[in-house]
């Protein structure tokens, strides 16, 4: 069962949801690098995209992936100085439909 649900608490934004899962959107650093780090994620550029120290923005999970090649490691600082200057926002999700913490994000323009 889907249904829509909007919120805003501390620069997060519910997208949708249903019983188990839910999409939020948020601009608020403190939020993506906790979401990150507790599932082992680390900033990076996809290779190719770089351009005058910017390119296009991914959290990488290595421990999930066979695909490290396809990925430029970068701080978190070059990571919101890129993220400020492209006015992004991430959408994410906390969890599965299963109930297992989830990797997806995407960034979107605010």
């Amino acid at each position: 069962m889907s249904y829509n649900i909007y919120t805003n608490l501390f620069y997060e934004q519910t997208i949708s949801s249903n019983v188990m899962s839910e999409s939020k959107k948020t601009t608020d650093r403190q939020a993506i690098k906790r979401w990150a780090e507790e599932r082992k994620g680390i900033p990076t550029f996809v290779k190719g995209t770089e351009s005058e120290d910017s390119g296009v923005l991914r959290i990488h999970f290595p421990q999930a992936s066979d695909n490290d090649k396809s990925f430029d490691k970068i701080d978190w600082d070059q990571f919101f100085e890129t993220f400020e200057e492209k006015n992004l926002a991430m959408l994410y999700q906390e969890e599965k439909e299963n109930g297992e913490k989830s990797t997806f994000h995407k960034f979107v323009n605010r």
